[in-house]
């Protein structure tokens, strides 16, 4: 009764409503019957009448009783206009709209009606209701392969919170807000809220679940929302489907063939999450149309394999090589090689779209995560090679495992450099592959959020969850993220929740910890399997079609296996394209000299002291600069830190490119440096290095304070260094011990990387060091851990070819066989050309510098400006290079047998900074005459060709080692043995243990108390001198 009393209500303000000519077509009087209120018997057929020719009151009851009978016997129309009445939508509402429909409005009547009935309260509730989807409509996504992760609904999902019943879904509602975009656009369609609740949960609950509300971006939020809440659902094409096929059917063939060929190996196949090769192959090719043209890629053990075999391109034949146990042939130099799941490569590939691209996948350690920051510095370093200012040309993907990228820390160190002036590198795209456990450890005891990819947030990233069982949805997930980077130039996250179908590799037995998982995992159908079966009902392919994919990926498969019998290993892959030119350590290289000529030095002194008139510095730092340029001009005094600028001056100008980094190196930890000077009254920035000569191009020279973080800037460097020779890349510890946070790049890259992957690198480490009385934590950069790692024998003199002696090249190869550098140098001048030394050679060799504090000011600690230039200053010497050995000051003779000075009853070597207080103390005492001061300023590779002619020098003096570290730490134990190895080559008699002086055994590097220090130091000197002093 309530609804024929609408109709009732509604005819009364029909006919009242002030009618137009052309309104006369919406309501028809056919006689003068209807004027007296006695309307005509309506025919049967005008029940089938559109609703806007409607003609009276009469007519309106009857066509309620058809709708009431059989709500599709009459016009849709009709049915909506019934349906919007018994939502409660007012008679007068309606008549109101006819009206405005007539007076030019282009909402249709009735749902002008129906939205005119929406309240204000409703309108915010619906509002909420679409909001909650956006945010929270993820945990309703149906994201586990295994169906085994079941999470409660959250409440803000569920409409009856915000007053919608049964009743309200199919009544229409208006969405539109001011500038958003979406569901919520102004020029969105007006839906039932049925449709409403449909499209959310097709958009948001469906196989991808989308976070990003926590972006505080509107641009940014709304490119997502016009991607995700599309009008319909989106649908591939049928040859995008048959190549999505194909993509997962090299896949899962790819393992399923190696699990058949190689039983027992360990492979940590991609078993369970196949789909991620279409997916990255789908990325790929969308970021070349986008303008990328090198994608550098970092992942872990699981499914490198195949990402190398169906992504990059490796050879089939070179992997099923490496699985048949292949070995190097010949001489060549092949390093001690690596598992075959740790090893990279780099090939071109072409796209689906016929462009080509370069892609590389860096060879890493087990240890997960530690090659993200390297990824990281190798992209940003191919932008700044080819000039790729705008991020395009030049990618990032990085792979991760869930238990890692919530458990490591240098995930979040390598996230927080996307925004880092000279770390970003325009965004990286990051992929999950998301087994639910870690190991063999439940997600509940691997982290305290939802998802492993929460950390993600922080940074503003998006993070698209996917079902790794929905071929199509990864794919869909894969493209976004590439037009994310390409648009936004940050990171975007994929989670991709899939499944390992074996344990943490092939032989484990995952039972033992995951029981009811692996009973799922049993019974679960493969990826390919699901999507065969599900084109097989689309009717897209036939069962003869997808007979033919499969053979086809078999076929080529059997065939490269029976062809890898015969495969050799190739040498190109050694080094990429810039290394052109550069010697293995099986091709001798020559020595270069690093000496600069008089008037080029000055040239560039002049240059990096020069402060342009409208920078304004600090008064000290003004000072700074005046005391450089007066050390120009007179020749005298070079500090440490000019030294450093005059090295990074001249390599500019000879066009190599310099980069230093680390925290507070802009400055100096200790004030020495002021590279970047600061404007005091306007805040501009100057640069001195960055204009040395005219016309430099613009980053040539690159210095930059680092985020916190030692891990991840050590390992962005690494990466960086990897990409081009003609660079010198430095990072700097604010103190050396801070270093001990990033001993995972230490060990398994910088010291090891070459022997395991054939990649040499050239960076440079700043460790400041040395014992001042600033306490445990400031003293030492733990120098024995480096030169514990060095692959030298203590016991095996290198030859020496005496006719070369005087130029330098008498060594051959020493330092080319070793795996890294370690110098404590103790002047100006021969920092300074260590510092030229790794630029001017034909390798690369990793170089660790215990670098000074006490020096940096030193009146002792200065270097004449003559001992810079390229003038050899010694009898016979050709060339100018840095000193591996600094005779004592007395000595003038550097030649291979020098003349005998007998009255010397003690040498005593060291390293560094002691150098100066047993120098003070030797003066005190006046042994000036009977004990001889060697310093050994490169510690690794050891110098026993130098300490053998200082052996000769002092024919009747003891040897002893001197140190301000305690016994178990410092250089001791590694020069030890060295010194007996050259003792016993000069006929000497060694004693079972070199007499030592230095600080006792201690398990804290320092003591924190001073006045315990000063007593220490005054020992350790004292001790040297002291020639009955010959125990350890």
């Amino acid at each position: 009764m309530a609804l024929r009393a609408a109709t009732r209500r509604l005819a009364s303000h029909l006919r009242a409503a002030p009618l137009s000519v052309g309104a006369e077509r919406w309501i028809q009087s056919t006689s003068s019957n209807d004027a007296q209120g006695h309307p005509k018997p309506t025919a049967l057929p005008k029940l089938k009448d559109n609703f806007l020719d409607g003609t009276s009151s009469t007519y309106l009851e009857e066509l309620e009783e058809r709708y009431r009978s059989d709500p599709s016997s009459v016009d849709k129309t009709w049915a909506s206009f019934f349906g919007s009445l018994e939502s409660g939508v007012a008679p007068e509402a309606v008549a109101e709209a006819f009206h405005a429909f007539e007076q030019g409005s282009k909402v249709a009547p009735l749902t002008a009606a129906s939205i005119s009935n929406q309240s204000i309260q409703e309108s915010m509730r619906l509002l909420l209701l679409v909001r909650a989807y956006q945010v929270n409509g993820h945990f309703m996504a149906q994201l586990d392969p295994l169906g085994i992760d079941t999470r409660p609904v959250p409440v803000e999902l569920d409409p009856a919170l915000y007053g919608f019943h049964d009743k309200d879904l199919d009544r229409e509602f208006f969405l539109g807000t001011w500038n958003m975009s979406g569901f919520m656009h102004e020029d969105r369609p007006i839906r039932t809220l049925r449709e409403v609740l449909r499209r959310l949960q097709e958009s948001y609950c469906g196989p991808i679940g989308f976070e990003y509300m926590h972006i505080p971006d509107r641009d940014r939020c709304n490119w997502l929302r016009e991607r995700i809440e599309t009008h319909d659902k989106e649908e591939y094409s049928l040859q995008r489907k048959m190549h999505m096929l194909d993509r997962l059917a090299w896949s899962e063939m790819f393992e399923n063939f190696l699990a058949n060929k190689f039983t027992a190996a360990k492979r940590f196949g991609l078993e369970g999450c196949e789909t991620l090769v279409p997916g990255m192959k789908a990325m790929i090719d969308l970021s070349a149309d986008l303008g990328t043209e090198s994608i550098c890629i970092g992942m872990p053990h699981r499914g490198r394999l195949n990402i190398l075999a169906n992504v990059v391109r490796k050879p089939m034949q070179q992997i099923f090589a490496e699985f048949g146990g292949m070995k190097p042939q010949g001489d060549s130099y092949y390093g001690t090689g690596d598992v075959k799941y740790h090893l990279g490569t780099s090939y071109d590939r072409p796209t689906v779209s016929g462009k080509r691209v370069h892609l590389s996948l860096m060879a890493n350690p087990s240890h997960l995560e530690a090659v993200d920051p390297v990824v990281q510095g190798k992209v940003r370093a191919k932008q700044h090679f080819s000039n790729d200012t705008t991020r395009d040309k030049n990618l990032g993907i990085l792979l991760h495992g869930d238990g890692s990228f919530s458990g490591q820390g240098v995930v979040y160190e390598t996230l927080g450099m996307q925004q880092l002036p000279e770390y970003g590198v325009g965004g990286t795209i990051h992929i999950v592959v998301n087994n639910q456990v870690a190991f063999t450890t439940d997600p509940k005891k691997s982290r305290s959020s939802p998802y492993c990819t929460d950390v993600a947030k922080a940074f503003n990233c998006p993070v698209f969850h996917v079902n790794g069982d929905d071929v199509e949805a990864v794919v869909r997930a894969s493209e976004m993220a590439a037009e994310w980077r390409s648009r936004w130039k940050s990171d975007v996250v994929i989670d991709l929740v899939c499944y390992r179908k074996f344990g943490h590799n092939e032989i484990d037995e995952p039972s033992f910890t995951q029981p009811l998982m692996y009973q799922a995992i049993r019974s679960h159908k493969s990826a390919l399997s699901q999507y065969i079966k599900q084109l097989e009902e689309e009717k897209i392919a036939t069962k003869e079609q997808i007979q033919e994919v499969t053979d086809n990926v078999q076929g080529f498969l059997s065939h490269h296996f029976e062809t890898a019998k015969e495969y050799k290993q190739d040498k190109r892959d050694w080094l990429s394209s810039y290394w052109s030119g550069y010697n293995s350590p099986s091709q001798l290289s020559r020595i270069r000299n690093t000496g600069v000529p008089m008037e080029f030095l000055k040239e560039v002194g002049n240059a990096i002291t020069t402060i342009p008139e409208d920078i304004e510095p600090h008064r000290m730092v003004k000072k700074v600069y005046e005391q450089r340029r007066q050390m120009m001009e007179t020749g005298e005094g070079i500090d440490w830190g000019f030294a450093e600028a005059l090295a990074f001056g001249t390599l500019l100008s000879e066009g190599n490119h310099v980069r230093i980094t680390g925290q507070d190196t802009e400055r100096g930890t200790f004030s020495h440096r002021h590279a970047l000077i600061h404007d005091q009254k306007m805040g501009h920035k100057y640069i001195p290095l960055a204009h040395v000569f005219s016309g430099q191009a613009a980053g040539q020279f690159t210095i930059s304070n680092s985020h916190l973080s030692e891990y991840g800037t050590l390992g962005f460097e690494l990466g960086y260094a990897l990409e081009n020779p003609n660079s010198l890349v430095l990072w700097e510890a604010q103190f050396g011990d801070f270093a001990n946070t990033a001993q995972v790049i230490f060990d398994q890259f910088m010291s090891s990387g070459e022997a395991k992957w054939l990649r040499q690198n050239g960076l440079t480490v700043l460790l400041p060091h040395g014992y001042d009385g600033q306490g445990p934590e400031h003293s030492s950069a733990r120098l024995e851990r480096f030169l514990q790692m060095v692959d030298e024998n203590p016991y095996k003199l290198p030859p020496v070819d005496e006719s070369k002696w005087f130029t330098g090249g008498h060594l051959g190869g020493q330092i080319q066989q070793i795996n890294w550098q370690i110098a404590n140098c103790t002047t100006p001048a021969n920092y300074f050309h260590l510092l030229r030394r790794q630029i001017h050679r034909q390798f690369r060799k990793p170089l660790v510098v215990m670098s000074p504090k006490a020096l940096l000011r030193s009146p002792h600690a200065k270097s004449p400006l003559w001992e810079f230039d390229d003038k050899a200053d010694d009898k016979g010497i050709q060339g100018v290079r840095f000193k591996r050995v600094i005779m004592d000051e007395g000595a003038t003779d550097r030649s291979f047998d020098p003349p005998k000075e007998d009255s010397f009853k003690r040498i005593v070597f060291c390293s560094g900074k002691v150098y100066y207080d047993l120098r003070e103390e030797r003066k005190e005492q006046g042994k000036e005459k009977e004990v001889a001061i060697v310093r050994v300023e490169q510690l690794a590779p050891f110098p026993f060709d130098l300490v053998n002619r200082e052996l000769k020098r002092y024919p009747n003096a003891d040897v002893m080692w001197a140190q301000e570290e305690p016994m178990n730490m410092g250089a001791y134990f590694h020069i030890a043995p060295r010194l007996k190895t050259c003792m016993a080559s000069c006929d000497r008699s060694s004693p079972h243990q070199i007499p030592y002086a230095g600080r006792p055994n201690s398990a804290s590097t320092a003591t924190g108390y001073l006045g315990t220090h000063k007593e220490e130091q005054q020992k350790v000197v004292k001790d040297a001198m002291n020639l009955e002093h010959t125990t350890y």
